[in-house]
Protein backbone atom coordinates (compact mmCIF):
# COMPACT_ATOMS: atom_id res chain seq x y z
CA UNK A 1 0.00 0.00 0.00
CA UNK A 2 1.53 3.92 -0.71
CA UNK A 3 2.77 5.82 1.99
CA UNK A 4 2.48 9.39 1.92
CA UNK A 5 3.91 11.65 4.39
CA UNK A 6 2.29 14.71 5.41
CA UNK A 7 4.14 18.24 6.59
CA UNK A 8 2.85 20.62 9.05
CA UNK A 9 3.84 24.37 10.58
CA UNK A 10 6.57 24.01 12.72
CA UNK A 11 7.66 20.53 10.29
CA UNK A 12 5.50 17.79 12.33
CA UNK A 13 5.25 14.88 10.34
CA UNK A 14 2.10 12.42 10.00
CA UNK A 15 2.60 9.33 8.09
CA UNK A 16 -0.49 7.64 6.35
CA UNK A 17 -1.60 5.02 4.17
CA UNK A 18 -3.04 6.20 0.77
CA UNK A 19 -5.44 9.42 1.14
CA UNK A 20 -6.79 11.55 3.96
CA UNK A 21 -9.45 14.09 4.12
CA UNK A 22 -8.28 17.30 5.53
CA UNK A 23 -11.42 17.72 7.35
CA UNK A 24 -10.25 14.84 9.50
CA UNK A 25 -7.10 16.43 10.46
CA UNK A 26 -7.51 20.03 11.58
CA UNK A 27 -6.34 19.57 15.69
CA UNK A 28 -2.86 19.42 13.69
CA UNK A 29 -3.28 22.98 13.50
CA UNK A 30 -3.79 26.18 16.21
CA UNK A 31 -6.78 28.03 15.23
CA UNK A 32 -6.02 31.24 17.23
CA UNK A 33 -9.60 31.95 17.78
CA UNK A 34 -9.73 31.77 13.79
CA UNK A 35 -11.79 29.39 11.87
CA UNK A 36 -9.85 27.30 9.54
CA UNK A 37 -11.92 27.46 6.08
CA UNK A 38 -9.70 25.77 3.83
CA UNK A 39 -6.29 24.05 3.52
CA UNK A 40 -3.36 25.43 1.53
CA UNK A 41 -1.60 21.69 -0.23
CA UNK A 42 1.61 21.99 -1.53
CA UNK A 43 0.97 25.90 -2.31
CA UNK A 44 -2.81 25.06 -3.75
CA UNK A 45 -5.77 25.96 -1.99
CA UNK A 46 -7.88 22.82 -1.34
CA UNK A 47 -11.35 22.41 0.37
CA UNK A 48 -11.52 20.85 3.65
CA UNK A 49 -13.40 17.49 2.40
CA UNK A 50 -11.57 17.07 -0.65
CA UNK A 51 -9.04 14.27 -0.90
CA UNK A 52 -4.48 14.68 -0.39
CA UNK A 53 -3.63 11.26 -1.78
CA UNK A 54 0.66 12.13 -2.17
CA UNK A 55 3.37 13.45 0.20
CA UNK A 56 2.34 17.55 1.31
CA UNK A 57 3.31 20.73 3.24
CA UNK A 58 -0.24 21.61 4.23
CA UNK A 59 -0.97 24.66 6.25
CA UNK A 60 -4.48 26.18 7.45
CA UNK A 61 -6.65 28.82 5.69
CA UNK A 62 -7.94 30.71 8.10
CA UNK A 63 -11.36 33.03 7.11
CA UNK A 64 -9.34 36.39 8.10
CA UNK A 65 -7.21 36.08 5.62
CA UNK A 66 -7.54 36.80 1.39
CA UNK A 67 -7.76 33.43 0.07
CA UNK A 68 -10.13 32.70 3.00
CA UNK A 69 -12.17 35.68 2.50
CA UNK A 70 -12.68 34.46 -1.58
CA UNK A 71 -13.54 31.18 -0.53
CA UNK A 72 -16.27 32.74 1.59
CA UNK A 73 -17.23 34.87 -0.73
CA UNK A 74 -18.02 32.46 -3.43
CA UNK A 75 -19.58 29.88 -0.87
CA UNK A 76 -22.14 32.82 -0.02
CA UNK A 77 -22.68 33.53 -3.72
CA UNK A 78 -23.43 29.77 -4.17
CA UNK A 79 -25.45 29.71 -1.44
CA UNK A 80 -27.88 32.61 -2.77
CA UNK A 81 -27.73 31.00 -6.23
CA UNK A 82 -29.77 27.46 -4.35
CA UNK A 83 -31.94 29.96 -2.56
CA UNK A 84 -33.01 31.76 -5.64
CA UNK A 85 -32.96 28.37 -7.67
CA UNK A 86 -35.65 27.30 -4.75
CA UNK A 87 -37.90 30.18 -4.38
CA UNK A 88 -37.87 31.70 -8.26
CA UNK A 89 -36.96 28.43 -10.36
CA UNK A 90 -38.66 30.14 -13.50
CA UNK A 91 -35.97 33.41 -13.10
CA UNK A 92 -32.83 33.38 -13.40
CA UNK A 93 -30.17 35.28 -10.89
CA UNK A 94 -27.91 37.99 -12.66
CA UNK A 95 -24.88 38.69 -11.09
CA UNK A 96 -23.54 42.35 -11.65
CA UNK A 97 -20.69 44.19 -10.26
CA UNK A 98 -18.84 44.70 -7.19
CA UNK A 99 -20.02 47.71 -4.42
CA UNK A 100 -17.84 47.95 -1.86
CA UNK A 101 -18.00 44.77 0.69
CA UNK A 102 -21.17 43.40 -1.74
CA UNK A 103 -21.70 42.26 -5.24
CA UNK A 104 -25.06 43.43 -6.46
CA UNK A 105 -27.94 40.82 -8.03
CA UNK A 106 -31.04 41.40 -10.02
CA UNK A 107 -33.66 38.73 -11.71
CA UNK A 108 -33.95 38.42 -14.94
CA UNK A 109 -37.79 38.98 -14.85
CA UNK A 110 -37.58 42.20 -16.40
CA UNK A 111 -39.26 43.94 -12.98
CA UNK A 112 -37.31 45.46 -9.50
CA UNK A 113 -37.35 42.74 -6.89
CA UNK A 114 -39.35 43.99 -4.36
CA UNK A 115 -38.68 44.30 -0.51
CA UNK A 116 -40.29 40.90 0.17
CA UNK A 117 -38.71 39.12 -2.76
CA UNK A 118 -35.19 39.98 -1.12
CA UNK A 119 -36.40 39.27 2.35
CA UNK A 120 -37.65 36.14 1.53
CA UNK A 121 -34.09 35.23 -0.32
CA UNK A 122 -32.19 36.46 3.17
CA UNK A 123 -34.89 34.15 4.79
CA UNK A 124 -33.64 31.26 2.51
CA UNK A 125 -30.27 31.87 2.53
CA UNK A 126 -30.51 31.88 6.60
CA UNK A 127 -32.48 28.13 6.36
CA UNK A 128 -29.95 26.73 4.07
CA UNK A 129 -27.32 28.15 6.94
CA UNK A 130 -28.89 27.12 9.79
CA UNK A 131 -29.04 23.37 8.47
CA UNK A 132 -25.84 23.28 7.78
CA UNK A 133 -26.38 22.01 4.03
CA UNK A 134 -23.12 20.10 2.72
CA UNK A 135 -21.54 21.08 -0.34
CA UNK A 136 -20.23 18.30 -2.72
CA UNK A 137 -17.33 19.18 -5.37
CA UNK A 138 -17.40 16.03 -7.72
CA UNK A 139 -17.01 15.45 -11.31
CA UNK A 140 -19.68 14.44 -13.73
CA UNK A 141 -19.31 13.16 -17.52
CA UNK A 142 -19.64 16.01 -20.32
CA UNK A 143 -23.09 14.96 -21.10
CA UNK A 144 -24.51 14.57 -17.69
CA UNK A 145 -23.37 18.61 -16.85
CA UNK A 146 -24.68 19.43 -20.08
CA UNK A 147 -28.24 17.82 -19.43
CA UNK A 148 -27.68 19.25 -15.52
CA UNK A 149 -27.27 22.94 -16.73
CA UNK A 150 -30.18 22.75 -19.22
CA UNK A 151 -32.47 21.16 -16.80
CA UNK A 152 -31.42 23.92 -14.16
CA UNK A 153 -32.13 26.64 -16.82
CA UNK A 154 -27.82 27.80 -16.55
CA UNK A 155 -28.27 28.68 -20.10
CA UNK A 156 -24.58 31.15 -20.25
CA UNK A 157 -23.47 27.87 -17.93
CA UNK A 158 -24.07 25.28 -20.28
CA UNK A 159 -23.02 27.59 -22.97
CA UNK A 160 -19.56 27.58 -21.75
CA UNK A 161 -19.56 23.91 -22.24
CA UNK A 162 -19.47 24.18 -26.12
CA UNK A 163 -16.25 26.22 -25.77
CA UNK A 164 -14.51 24.06 -22.74
CA UNK A 165 -15.21 20.26 -23.47
CA UNK A 166 -13.43 18.28 -21.27
CA UNK A 167 -14.51 14.39 -20.90
CA UNK A 168 -15.57 15.11 -17.32
CA UNK A 169 -16.52 18.50 -15.89
CA UNK A 170 -16.04 19.40 -11.58
CA UNK A 171 -19.32 20.50 -10.14
CA UNK A 172 -20.51 22.13 -6.81
CA UNK A 173 -23.77 20.45 -5.68
CA UNK A 174 -25.71 20.99 -3.01
CA UNK A 175 -29.01 18.79 -2.66
CA UNK A 176 -30.55 19.58 -6.32
CA UNK A 177 -29.25 22.55 -7.63
CA UNK A 178 -25.41 22.86 -8.92
CA UNK A 179 -23.14 24.81 -10.56
CA UNK A 180 -19.79 24.93 -12.11
CA UNK A 181 -16.62 24.55 -10.35
CA UNK A 182 -14.61 28.25 -10.73
CA UNK A 183 -12.75 27.56 -7.17
CA UNK A 184 -12.98 25.84 -3.66
CA UNK A 185 -16.53 26.38 -1.21
CA UNK A 186 -16.78 25.71 2.45
CA UNK A 187 -17.37 22.19 2.56
CA UNK A 188 -20.46 22.70 4.68
CA UNK A 189 -23.03 26.31 5.22
CA UNK A 190 -22.90 26.46 8.90
CA UNK A 191 -19.93 28.92 8.35
CA UNK A 192 -21.67 31.21 6.47
CA UNK A 193 -23.26 33.34 9.36
CA UNK A 194 -22.25 36.89 8.23
CA UNK A 195 -24.27 38.40 5.56
CA UNK A 196 -26.83 40.71 4.81
CA UNK A 197 -29.06 41.32 1.51
CA UNK A 198 -29.85 44.93 1.00
CA UNK A 199 -32.53 46.57 -1.42
CA UNK A 200 -30.40 48.64 -3.87
CA UNK A 201 -31.39 50.42 -7.32
CA UNK A 202 -33.48 47.87 -9.12
CA UNK A 203 -31.84 44.65 -7.00
CA UNK A 204 -29.68 43.81 -4.06
CA UNK A 205 -26.57 43.94 -2.61
CA UNK A 206 -25.20 40.64 -1.25
CA UNK A 207 -23.00 42.15 1.55
CA UNK A 208 -20.19 39.76 3.19
CA UNK A 209 -17.67 40.83 5.64
CA UNK A 210 -13.94 42.17 5.15
CA UNK A 211 -11.43 39.78 4.83
CA UNK A 212 -9.34 41.61 7.89
CA UNK A 213 -12.42 41.11 10.31
CA UNK A 214 -14.48 38.41 9.23
CA UNK A 215 -17.00 38.31 12.15
CA UNK A 216 -18.76 41.64 11.16
CA UNK A 217 -19.85 43.22 8.13
CA UNK A 218 -18.68 47.25 7.69
CA UNK A 219 -20.71 50.32 7.09
CA UNK A 220 -22.03 50.88 3.40
CA UNK A 221 -20.29 53.14 1.44
CA UNK A 222 -22.39 54.28 -1.66
CA UNK A 223 -20.43 54.83 -4.91
CA UNK A 224 -23.36 56.30 -6.82
CA UNK A 225 -20.93 57.26 -10.00
CA UNK A 226 -19.11 54.12 -9.93
CA UNK A 227 -22.40 52.31 -9.76
CA UNK A 228 -24.29 54.55 -12.95
CA UNK A 229 -20.59 53.59 -14.95
CA UNK A 230 -21.37 50.13 -14.49
CA UNK A 231 -25.40 50.06 -15.07
CA UNK A 232 -24.28 51.87 -18.37
CA UNK A 233 -22.01 48.97 -19.54
CA UNK A 234 -24.13 46.29 -18.52
CA UNK A 235 -26.62 47.94 -20.58
CA UNK A 236 -24.41 47.99 -23.65
CA UNK A 237 -23.43 44.88 -23.05
CA UNK A 238 -27.06 43.41 -23.67
CA UNK A 239 -27.46 45.39 -26.17
CA UNK A 240 -24.20 43.96 -28.03
CA UNK A 241 -25.65 40.34 -26.76
CA UNK A 242 -22.14 39.46 -25.54
CA UNK A 243 -22.55 39.60 -21.51
CA UNK A 244 -20.63 36.53 -20.74
CA UNK A 245 -17.23 34.81 -21.76
CA UNK A 246 -20.03 32.24 -23.42
CA UNK A 247 -21.12 34.78 -25.67
CA UNK A 248 -17.70 36.39 -26.59
CA UNK A 249 -16.14 32.54 -27.12
CA UNK A 250 -18.88 32.51 -29.41
CA UNK A 251 -17.95 35.83 -31.49
CA UNK A 252 -14.82 34.32 -31.86
CA UNK A 253 -15.90 31.15 -32.97
CA UNK A 254 -18.12 32.53 -35.65
CA UNK A 255 -15.28 34.81 -36.62
CA UNK A 256 -17.15 37.87 -35.84
CA UNK A 257 -14.65 39.31 -33.02
CA UNK A 258 -13.13 41.71 -35.32
CA UNK A 259 -16.48 44.24 -35.68
CA UNK A 260 -16.91 43.67 -31.90
CA UNK A 261 -13.20 44.92 -31.31
CA UNK A 262 -13.66 47.79 -33.07
CA UNK A 263 -17.01 48.66 -31.84
CA UNK A 264 -15.57 48.51 -27.91
CA UNK A 265 -12.77 50.87 -29.20
CA UNK A 266 -14.77 52.84 -30.58
CA UNK A 267 -17.16 53.35 -27.99
CA UNK A 268 -13.93 53.85 -25.93
CA UNK A 269 -12.66 56.43 -27.84
CA UNK A 270 -16.70 58.29 -28.00
CA UNK A 271 -16.38 58.32 -24.10
CA UNK A 272 -12.89 59.88 -24.39
CA UNK A 273 -13.97 62.38 -26.77
CA UNK A 274 -17.16 63.22 -24.01
CA UNK A 275 -14.99 63.53 -21.10
CA UNK A 276 -12.83 66.47 -23.33
CA UNK A 277 -15.84 68.28 -24.17
CA UNK A 278 -16.78 68.33 -19.95
CA UNK A 279 -13.16 69.91 -20.33
CA UNK A 280 -14.19 72.08 -22.95
CA UNK A 281 -16.97 73.65 -21.14
CA UNK A 282 -15.38 73.96 -17.65
CA UNK A 283 -13.57 77.00 -19.31
CA UNK A 284 -11.87 78.06 -16.07
CA UNK A 285 -10.37 74.18 -16.00
CA UNK A 286 -6.26 74.72 -16.42
CA UNK A 287 -5.08 71.24 -14.94
CA UNK A 288 -6.79 67.90 -15.46
CA UNK A 289 -5.94 65.16 -12.80
CA UNK A 290 -5.98 61.45 -13.56
CA UNK A 291 -6.13 58.51 -10.93
CA UNK A 292 -7.20 54.97 -11.00
CA UNK A 293 -5.75 51.77 -9.69
CA UNK A 294 -2.84 49.84 -10.93
CA UNK A 295 -2.75 48.63 -14.38
CA UNK A 296 -6.20 51.13 -15.35
CA UNK A 297 -4.42 52.52 -18.13
CA UNK A 298 -3.66 55.88 -16.67
CA UNK A 299 -0.49 56.23 -19.06
CA UNK A 300 -2.52 55.47 -22.31
CA UNK A 301 -5.48 57.36 -21.49
CA UNK A 302 -3.98 60.23 -20.79
CA UNK A 303 -2.55 60.49 -24.42
CA UNK A 304 -6.03 59.62 -26.13
CA UNK A 305 -7.56 62.45 -23.85
CA UNK A 306 -4.19 64.82 -24.80
CA UNK A 307 -5.18 63.92 -28.59
CA UNK A 308 -9.08 65.24 -28.12
CA UNK A 309 -8.16 68.37 -26.50
CA UNK A 310 -6.03 69.28 -29.32
CA UNK A 311 -8.90 68.27 -31.75
CA UNK A 312 -10.86 71.29 -29.34
CA UNK A 313 -7.90 73.74 -29.85
CA UNK A 314 -6.03 72.93 -26.36
CA UNK A 315 -2.14 72.33 -26.57
CA UNK A 316 -1.93 70.03 -23.70
CA UNK A 317 1.32 69.67 -21.76
CA UNK A 318 2.12 67.23 -19.44
CA UNK A 319 3.63 66.68 -15.60
CA UNK A 320 4.66 63.89 -14.50
CA UNK A 321 4.41 63.93 -10.95
CA UNK A 322 6.78 60.94 -10.58
CA UNK A 323 9.37 63.67 -10.53
CA UNK A 324 8.12 65.80 -7.57
CA UNK A 325 9.25 62.74 -5.50
CA UNK A 326 11.23 63.57 -2.59
CA UNK A 327 14.96 62.44 -2.20
CA UNK A 328 15.14 59.25 -0.20
CA UNK A 329 16.52 60.70 2.90
CA UNK A 330 12.73 62.53 3.14
CA UNK A 331 11.04 59.56 2.04
CA UNK A 332 8.82 58.15 4.84
CA UNK A 333 8.67 54.59 5.59
CA UNK A 334 5.79 51.91 6.34
CA UNK A 335 5.47 49.84 9.67
CA UNK A 336 8.03 47.34 8.26
CA UNK A 337 10.61 49.77 7.77
CA UNK A 338 10.27 50.01 3.64
CA UNK A 339 10.29 53.29 2.09
CA UNK A 340 6.41 53.92 1.34
CA UNK A 341 6.12 55.27 -2.00
CA UNK A 342 2.44 55.47 -2.54
CA UNK A 343 1.72 57.53 0.27
CA UNK A 344 0.89 61.52 -0.63
CA UNK A 345 3.63 62.57 1.27
CA UNK A 346 6.60 60.90 -0.37
CA UNK A 347 5.67 63.89 -2.46
CA UNK A 348 7.18 67.45 -2.54
CA UNK A 349 3.99 68.56 -2.70
CA UNK A 350 4.93 72.44 -1.35
CA UNK A 351 6.88 72.68 -4.11
CA UNK A 352 4.50 71.19 -6.80
CA UNK A 353 1.54 73.84 -6.29
CA UNK A 354 4.17 76.36 -6.44
CA UNK A 355 5.08 75.40 -9.82
CA UNK A 356 1.04 75.21 -10.36
CA UNK A 357 0.60 78.34 -9.21
CA UNK A 358 3.32 80.76 -11.17
CA UNK A 359 2.23 78.59 -14.08
CA UNK A 360 -1.29 79.80 -13.78
CA UNK A 361 0.10 83.26 -13.40
CA UNK A 362 1.91 83.09 -16.40
CA UNK A 363 5.52 82.48 -14.97
CA UNK A 364 8.00 79.94 -16.55
CA UNK A 365 9.22 77.29 -13.99
CA UNK A 366 11.65 74.88 -13.21
CA UNK A 367 10.56 71.60 -13.18
CA UNK A 368 12.54 68.79 -10.92
CA UNK A 369 13.51 65.76 -11.70
CA UNK A 370 14.06 62.02 -10.03
CA UNK A 371 16.33 59.57 -10.14
CA UNK A 372 14.76 56.28 -9.25
CA UNK A 373 17.86 54.12 -8.69
CA UNK A 374 19.89 56.82 -6.33
CA UNK A 375 17.10 58.04 -5.21
CA UNK A 376 18.04 61.33 -5.66
CA UNK A 377 15.89 64.95 -6.46
CA UNK A 378 17.55 67.48 -8.97
CA UNK A 379 17.10 69.61 -11.54
CA UNK A 380 18.63 69.16 -15.19
CA UNK A 381 17.45 72.29 -16.73
CA UNK A 382 13.60 71.20 -17.73
CA UNK A 383 11.11 74.58 -18.43
CA UNK A 384 7.52 75.08 -18.69
CA UNK A 385 5.46 78.02 -18.87
CA UNK A 386 1.88 78.06 -19.90
CA UNK A 387 0.38 80.02 -22.50
CA UNK A 388 -2.92 81.00 -23.73
CA UNK A 389 -4.32 77.71 -25.20
CA UNK A 390 -2.31 75.43 -23.13
CA UNK A 391 -3.92 72.86 -20.34
CA UNK A 392 -1.47 70.59 -17.66
CA UNK A 393 -2.55 66.64 -18.00
CA UNK A 394 -1.05 65.11 -14.83
CA UNK A 395 -1.51 61.53 -13.90
CA UNK A 396 -1.01 59.54 -10.52
CA UNK A 397 -2.43 57.73 -7.43
CA UNK A 398 -3.36 60.72 -5.85
CA UNK A 399 -4.64 62.79 -8.37
CA UNK A 400 -8.59 62.96 -7.05
CA UNK A 401 -7.11 64.02 -3.26
CA UNK A 402 -7.39 67.48 -2.93
CA UNK A 403 -4.30 67.43 -0.31
CA UNK A 404 -2.16 66.99 -3.53
CA UNK A 405 -3.52 70.45 -4.80
CA UNK A 406 -4.82 72.31 -2.33
CA UNK A 407 -3.76 75.87 -3.12
CA UNK A 408 -5.08 75.47 -6.36
CA UNK A 409 -8.85 76.68 -6.63
CA UNK A 410 -11.32 73.97 -7.72
CA UNK A 411 -12.90 75.80 -10.41
CA UNK A 412 -9.10 75.35 -11.78
CA UNK A 413 -9.14 71.46 -11.76
CA UNK A 414 -10.90 68.63 -13.40
CA UNK A 415 -10.93 65.45 -11.88
CA UNK A 416 -11.29 61.93 -13.28
CA UNK A 417 -10.81 58.48 -12.18
CA UNK A 418 -10.13 55.17 -14.15
CA UNK A 419 -10.85 51.72 -13.47
CA UNK A 420 -10.96 48.80 -15.76
CA UNK A 421 -14.62 47.84 -14.98
CA UNK A 422 -15.47 44.79 -17.26
CA UNK A 423 -19.40 44.17 -17.53
CA UNK A 424 -18.68 40.64 -18.84
CA UNK A 425 -19.76 37.43 -16.20
CA UNK A 426 -18.16 34.07 -16.33
CA UNK A 427 -21.82 32.91 -16.78
CA UNK A 428 -25.47 34.34 -15.19
CA UNK A 429 -24.32 34.19 -11.51
CA UNK A 430 -20.35 33.81 -11.56
CA UNK A 431 -18.53 37.35 -11.81
CA UNK A 432 -15.44 38.71 -13.28
CA UNK A 433 -13.30 40.62 -10.59
CA UNK A 434 -12.09 44.18 -11.92
CA UNK A 435 -9.09 43.34 -10.00
CA UNK A 436 -8.35 40.03 -11.52
CA UNK A 437 -8.31 41.74 -14.92
CA UNK A 438 -6.06 44.58 -13.84
CA UNK A 439 -3.71 41.61 -12.30
CA UNK A 440 -3.40 39.72 -15.45
CA UNK A 441 -2.70 43.27 -17.45
CA UNK A 442 0.43 44.28 -14.56
CA UNK A 443 1.74 40.54 -14.85
CA UNK A 444 2.00 40.73 -18.91
CA UNK A 445 3.52 44.31 -18.61
CA UNK A 446 5.41 43.34 -15.89
CA UNK A 447 7.12 40.38 -17.64
CA UNK A 448 6.96 42.41 -21.21
CA UNK A 449 8.83 45.47 -20.05
CA UNK A 450 10.26 45.46 -16.75
CA UNK A 451 11.71 41.38 -16.34
CA UNK A 452 9.34 40.17 -13.62
CA UNK A 453 8.11 36.88 -13.61
CA UNK A 454 4.47 36.34 -12.96
CA UNK A 455 5.32 34.97 -9.36
CA UNK A 456 6.84 38.11 -8.48
CA UNK A 457 3.68 40.48 -9.76
CA UNK A 458 1.72 38.01 -7.51
CA UNK A 459 4.04 38.68 -4.85
CA UNK A 460 3.73 42.62 -4.50
CA UNK A 461 -0.23 42.61 -5.45
CA UNK A 462 -1.08 42.80 -1.72
CA UNK A 463 0.71 45.83 -1.29
CA UNK A 464 -0.41 47.55 -4.09
CA UNK A 465 -4.55 47.01 -3.17
CA UNK A 466 -3.35 48.30 0.01
CA UNK A 467 -1.80 51.06 -1.54
CA UNK A 468 -5.68 51.84 -3.45
CA UNK A 469 -7.67 51.14 -1.03
CA UNK A 470 -5.88 53.77 1.25
CA UNK A 471 -4.82 56.46 -1.31
CA UNK A 472 -7.42 55.93 -4.63
CA UNK A 473 -10.24 54.25 -3.72
CA UNK A 474 -11.29 56.47 -0.80
CA UNK A 475 -11.63 59.89 -3.40
CA UNK A 476 -12.59 58.33 -6.21
CA UNK A 477 -16.42 60.32 -6.00
CA UNK A 478 -14.52 63.51 -5.75
CA UNK A 479 -14.12 62.63 -9.66
CA UNK A 480 -15.53 65.10 -12.26
CA UNK A 481 -15.72 62.03 -14.53
CA UNK A 482 -15.18 58.53 -15.03
CA UNK A 483 -13.53 56.42 -17.35
CA UNK A 484 -14.08 52.75 -17.74
CA UNK A 485 -10.76 51.59 -19.49
CA UNK A 486 -11.44 47.92 -19.96
CA UNK A 487 -12.19 46.35 -23.54
CA UNK A 488 -14.50 43.29 -23.31
CA UNK A 489 -12.18 41.70 -25.64
CA UNK A 490 -8.93 41.94 -24.02
CA UNK A 491 -9.06 38.69 -21.93
CA UNK A 492 -8.54 36.41 -24.79
CA UNK A 493 -6.15 38.78 -26.07
CA UNK A 494 -3.85 38.97 -22.72
CA UNK A 495 -4.56 35.13 -22.43
CA UNK A 496 -1.91 34.51 -25.13
CA UNK A 497 0.49 35.96 -22.86
CA UNK A 498 -0.49 35.29 -19.38
CA UNK A 499 -0.73 31.65 -19.54
CA UNK A 500 3.19 30.52 -20.43
CA UNK A 501 3.70 33.36 -17.49
CA UNK A 502 1.46 31.72 -15.27
CA UNK A 503 2.50 28.04 -16.36
CA UNK A 504 5.78 29.08 -14.77
CA UNK A 505 5.24 29.48 -11.17
CA UNK A 506 5.46 26.29 -9.44
CA UNK A 507 4.40 24.33 -6.59
CA UNK A 508 7.32 25.61 -4.48
CA UNK A 509 6.44 29.04 -4.62
CA UNK A 510 3.74 30.51 -2.53
CA UNK A 511 1.94 32.71 -5.45
CA UNK A 512 1.47 29.29 -6.79
CA UNK A 513 -2.21 28.86 -5.37
CA UNK A 514 -3.42 32.41 -6.73
CA UNK A 515 -1.42 31.32 -10.34
CA UNK A 516 -3.40 28.31 -10.27
CA UNK A 517 -6.70 30.12 -9.54
CA UNK A 518 -6.10 32.46 -12.44
CA UNK A 519 -4.99 29.69 -15.23
CA UNK A 520 -8.77 28.41 -14.30
CA UNK A 521 -10.11 31.52 -14.89
CA UNK A 522 -8.17 32.38 -18.44
CA UNK A 523 -9.74 28.87 -19.27
CA UNK A 524 -12.77 30.22 -19.57
CA UNK A 525 -11.74 32.05 -22.38
CA UNK A 526 -10.82 31.23 -25.96
CA UNK A 527 -7.58 33.38 -27.84
CA UNK A 528 -7.36 36.34 -30.29
CA UNK A 529 -4.31 36.98 -31.57
CA UNK A 530 -2.51 40.32 -31.13
CA UNK A 531 -2.87 41.17 -34.60
CA UNK A 532 -6.52 41.97 -33.96
CA UNK A 533 -5.66 44.45 -30.94
CA UNK A 534 -5.26 48.37 -33.00
CA UNK A 535 -2.33 49.67 -32.72
CA UNK A 536 -3.68 52.81 -30.37
CA UNK A 537 -5.53 50.06 -27.97
CA UNK A 538 -4.96 51.16 -24.49
CA UNK A 539 -4.10 47.27 -24.72
CA UNK A 540 -0.87 48.20 -26.58
CA UNK A 541 0.28 49.36 -23.08
CA UNK A 542 0.38 45.62 -21.79
CA UNK A 543 1.63 43.89 -24.51
CA UNK A 544 3.80 46.03 -26.73
CA UNK A 545 3.63 47.25 -30.06
CA UNK A 546 1.36 50.42 -29.17
CA UNK A 547 1.65 53.45 -31.81
CA UNK A 548 2.23 56.06 -28.86
CA UNK A 549 5.51 56.45 -27.21
CA UNK A 550 5.40 55.68 -23.35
Amino acid sequence: MKKITLTFPGNSTLEIDNEIRPVTILNRFESNGKKIIAVRVNNEICPLDGIVNVSAYIEPVYDDTKEGAAIYRRSLCFVLGAAAHNLYPDAHLLVGHSLGYGYYYTLNTGAPLTTAQILSLKKEMERIVEEDKVIETDYVSYSQACNLFESLGLVETRKQLNYRCPSKVLINTMDDFSDLYFGPLVSSTAILKVFDLVPYHEGFLLRFPCHSDPSKLTPFEDQPKLFEIYRRYKEWGKRMNVTSAASLNQLIHDRKVNDFINITETLQVKCISDIAQQIHQKESAKVVLIAGPSSSGKTTTSKKLALQLQALGYSPKVISLDSYFRGRQDTPKDENGNYDFECLEALNVELLNQNLIDMFDGKEVQLPSYDFHEGLSYFKGDKMRLEENDILIMEGIHGLNDKLTPLVPAEKKFKIYLSALTQLNLDDHNRIPTSDNRLIRRIVRDSQFRGKSAADTIAMWDNVQKGERLHIFPFQNNADAMLNTALDYEIPVLKVYAEPLLRCVTPLQKQYAEATRLLQFLNCFSTIAATAVPNHSIIREFIGGSGFKY
